[in-house]
């Protein structure tokens, strides 16, 4: 065999060796390893994506006004290995998104990284603007976000929501089963540099059903005018008013200051969020004098002209009560007292109710009004308030309760249980929700409290507060009988009784002899002017009134 016919053979030899080297390898591949490598490829051509399921819209009663919507909007996001220039293209998203370079240069430029998000929620017209930028490694996700047309307007109540369109506090997360949607999936093909060549949806999503609540859009802004001129007025701590249909307890407004701008809550604490109107407890002090009275009224133990002789203090064990004026020996009747807020006068009222009718009566009847236990109102974190048992009673226990001391409440079961009161002895549970996704929210039966002849007796005794000698006799509203009750509670700091800090507080409604709004206002430590119930708290609800009766349609009484 020639030389060349040998270098010939080898040439083929080694030709066969590599081609069977090779068969052997795609054998292998495809064999052993195909399915891996298979997922490899069309991970590298596809990806999942979720499409937001959109929460529903919360409006007022009207159904006119939505208080709380999304809209859609888009997620930015790098795939920092495959961007090419990250300062140049950190510049150019930092100048659409509005954002600081550096940090938008930190969040993209980190190599080891396969996918970092950049902006969450950002508009449709700046990610229209972003796309036209054709940035390497710069994608957009679908996403929502939620917005607020009324702006401030009932803040703390309507709540907030995350990052991922779950509901966090207030309504928004009460009602977060109601109004959130279900997130759907979609499949997405690109070719080799990432340029989308098909999309399919795998899981459509579901928007969120709507919200009505009984909020009326014209009232809520009243009220928080009226409160907010409280907080630059008086520069209290916090403040709160509850406007409501007391033949319903629909609650009409629910307003808070200082409010809360749901656009910028980067900064807010988490006080901020809270609505004051169901998580602030305090001692109700005057306005718990009504319930003393009515307790004795439904005893029989006394009428509206029923008279006390009334020294100018009285001690019970170690407690001293005394007026918040002084005065001498006076002769009162339980109408006078409560226009007059006389302390010794509550007091005598709740030791003879105990005395006649025996010990555990009084409890009895705070319970009976609901004091002590949640209202049941739809909103979360409701605080129910302490109310001490008899047992846990001391010696001048007796000497704190008639008159509003030793036992705290929030500012919904004052009101709820004033809306009592007001139409004729029946306690419902509040109400701020109207109906979800169109189909009304059942209201559950309430349960009577007081007869009609009580309340109606009681009643006409707090028309007094706002007559001439009565705590609020400054107050009102032209055309309408108001009545109500003033309440100046001391603040437990450190376990004492301070002399600094008190809350201030009103409750009252309007007409007074067949009422159609209730409205209750708390002031929580004011530093400026005057901090008497009747002085911080009971004009503002003058204002208030003043506008709802006529926009509810409420006839006048003259």
């Amino acid at each position: 065999m020639s030389l060349v016919d040998r270098r010939l053979g080898l040439l083929f030899a080694c030709f066969l060796l590599l081609f069977t080297i090779a068969l052997v390898r795609a054998a292998w591949l495809q064999a052993v390893q195909g399915g891996d490598l298979r997922a490899d490829a069309q991970s590298q051509q596809t990806e999942t994506v979720t499409i937001p399921g959109v929460r529903g819209t919360i409006y007022d009663r009207t159904g006119t006004h939505q208080l709380a919507l999304s809209e859609d909007a888009v997620s930015v996001f790098a795939t920092p290995y495959q961007i090419e220039n990250a300062p140049r293209t950190a510049s150019k998203l930092a100048a659409a998104l509005g954002e600081d370079e550096s940090d938008v240069l930190e969040l993209i430029a980190n190599d080891e990284s396969g996918f970092e998000y950049v902006a969450r929620k950002v508009d449709l017209p700046t990610a229209d603007e972003i796309e036209k930028l054709e940035l390497p490694g710069i994608g957009l996700l679908p996403d929502s976000r939620r917005v607020y047309p009324e702006g401030e307007l009932a803040s703390q109540v309507i709540g907030t929501v995350g990052i991922d369109n779950q509901g966090l506090t207030g309504l928004e997360a009460a009602e977060d089963d109601v109004l959130g949607g279900d997130d759907g999936e979609r499949i997405v093909t690109r070719d080799a540099l990432g340029e989308e060549l098909e999309r399919s949806t795998t899981d459509p999503s579901a928007a969120g059903a709507d919200l009505r609540l009984t909020i009326d859009a014209s009232i809520q802004a009243t009220t928080e005018r009226v409160i907010q001129e409280i907080g630059e007025t008086s520069q209290p701590r916090a403040a709160t008013a509850i406007v409501m249909d007391p033949q319903t307890s629909e609650v009409l407004a629910m307003a808070n200051w200082p409010s809360v701008d749901p656009y910028n809550l980067d900064e807010a604490q988490p006080e901020d969020l809270t609505n004051m109107a169901t998580s602030f407890t305090y001692e109700p002090g005057s306005t718990f004098k009504a319930f003393t009275v009515g307790a004795s009224l439904e005893e029989g133990l006394i009428t509206p002209k029923t008279a006390f002789d009334l020294p100018p203090v009285l001690q019970v064990a170690d407690r001293t009560i005394e007026e918040s004026h002084p005065r001498g020996y006076a002769t009162m009747s339980v109408a006078d007292i409560l226009a007059q807020s006389s302390n010794v006068g509550a007091v005598k009222i709740g030791l003879q109710l105990n005395e006649e009718r025996g010990n555990d009566t009084f409890d009895g009847w705070i319970r009976k009004f609901g004091f002590g236990t949640p209202t049941g109102i739809d909103f979360p974190g409701e605080e129910q308030g302490i109310v001490l048992t008899p047992e846990e009673y001391s010696g001048s226990s007796m000497g704190n309760l008639p008159l509003g001391q030793g036992l705290s409440v929030a500012p919904v079961p004052i009101e709820n249980d004033y809306a009592a009161i007001a139409n004729g002895g029946i306690l419902r549970t509040p109400k701020l929700v109207i109906s979800e996704n169109g189909e009304p929210v059942e209201t559950a039966e309430g349960v009577r409290v007081m007869s009609k002849q009580n309340a109606a007796r009681l009643r006409e005794m707090l028309e007094g507060v706002l007559e001439a000698g009565g705590t609020a006799s400054a107050v009102e509203v032209p055309g309408y009988v108001l009545a109500g009750k003033t309440g100046t509670a001391q603040k437990v700091v450190d376990g004492e009784y301070s002399e600094s800090e008190y809350v201030g507080s009103f409750v009252g409604f309007a007409p007074a002899e067949d009422p159609r709004l209730l409205v209750t206002v708390v002031v929580d430590s004011p530093t400026i002017g005057s901090y008497y119930g009747g002085d911080v708290a009971a004009p503002a609800f003058g204002e208030i009134a003043n506008f709802a009766l006529p926009y509810l349609g409420v006839p006048r009484d003259r």
